[in-house]
């Protein structure tokens, strides 16, 4: 018989993947469903390398929470008129912004170290 502490240990292992942002469970219809746009336009996405959603056995895609929030980014882009190079362009540099502030708090945190 296996012991109650393994088996709440072995459930919360599980579980801990539905915490994982980067985790795929979405498919391309529930993706689709909570941005409010047509599959289509999710495909078109991931040609355009945009996004690049994991596949299952079976091949259909597979997106994460993490994917999930940027393409909720890359849907305001197009809303508001941005091309698909464009939104390419603005992720980058949103990317670039994001890294350049990791490495002055580094900086800053082993600056203050001294």
């Amino acid at each position: 018989m296996p012991d109650e502490s393994q088996e709440t240990q072995a459930d919360r292992q599980d579980l801990s993947a539905l915490d994982d942002g980067s985790v795929a469970f979405y498919t391309i219809g529930q993706v689709a469903s909570v941005l409010g746009i047509q599959p289509a336009a999710l495909r078109r996405l991931d040609e355009h390398d945009l996004v690049t959603p994991e596949r299952s056995e079976g091949g259909q895609r597979r997106y994460s929470r993490d994917e999930v929030e940027r393409l909720r980014e890359i849907v305001q882009l197009t809303e508001e008129g941005v091309t698909l190079p464009g939104v390419r362009k603005v992720l980058a540099l949103r990317q670039r912004v994001s890294d350049l502030e990791d490495e002055l708090a580094a900086l800053k945190e082993r600056d203050a170290g001294r």
